[in-house]
């Protein structure tokens, strides 16, 4: 149990699919844990008359929405362009400072080396995490920022090729279901809901028993119930 986490994700959801019930049961236990958004969510839609701004609007208040439920102590945005996320020098600076200001005993985020992954922004996420600890650790790093460094103990990257780490997390898998739902401008495309159709209830019960059936898999294997499963990188 951490004092204080830090979850980076690419999109709003992404964090609450990868590890939405570990990050609801440090809550509980009282852990400081803040999240890191680093798109506006800007291309998050198959409709293609949507007006994008009021999407990027309401994309925020569904992650402060699903935030308040996990119980995270705070949400902060980057706003960078959906879609064409880069790990490059002036990103890394912003996940850099945000590591130094949080000073997370973990930071928790997408696996870059997952193999085969196709949207950019994921892969681009992961580098930006694992850049900006070794720049948020080390003193001659962007010291224009004027921020102590900091070191992390411990990484936990979700959506992990290789998983070796499990979080058990049966009663806040529940929580977790109930902050994904809160996305609402996703249902259609990445959670599989349409509210509005005849067997609208059906596919909104189909994706809870997605998400409870994949936390079920991850933690079979070791007899623990429901789990999270992460690749950890212990050596920081």
């Amino acid at each position: 149990m951490p004092a204080r986490a830090l979850a980076i994700g690419a999109h709003s959801d992404d964090v609450e699919f990868g590890c939405g019930a570990t990050l609801a049961k440090w809550a509980a236990g009282g852990a400081e844990v803040h999240l890191l958004v680093l798109t506006d969510g800007s291309k998050g839609t198959w409709d293609p008359g949507a007006n994008l701004q009021e999407l990027v609007a309401i994309r925020r208040q569904e992650q402060e929405a699903a935030a308040a439920v996990l119980g995270l102590a705070g949400v902060e945005c980057l706003g960078l362009p959906d879609g064409e996320l880069c790990s490059g020098l002036a990103e890394r600076a912003r996940v850099c400072e945000a590591i130094r200001r949080t000073r997370p005993e973990i930071v928790l985020g997408h696996d870059p080396w997952k193999r085969y992954r196709l949207h950019p922004d994921h892969r681009h996420a992961g580098w930006l995490l694992l850049d900006g600890v070794v720049a948020a650790r080390d003193h001659h790093f962007f010291p224009a920022q004027g921020r102590a460094p900091h070191r992390p103990g411990r990484l936990l990257l979700f959506e992990a090729e290789e998983t070796d780490h499990l979080e058990q997390v049966d009663r806040y898998v529940d929580t977790k279901i109930r902050a994904l739902l809160c996305h609402r401008s996703q249902w259609p495309s990445t959670m599989r809901i349409d509210a509005g159709a005849p067997d609208g209830e059906a596919q909104l019960e189909g994706f809870v028993g997605r998400v409870r059936a994949e936390a079920a898999r991850v933690g079979q294997p070791a007899g623990m119930g429901l789990a999270e499963g992460f690749k950890l990188i212990d050596k920081v």
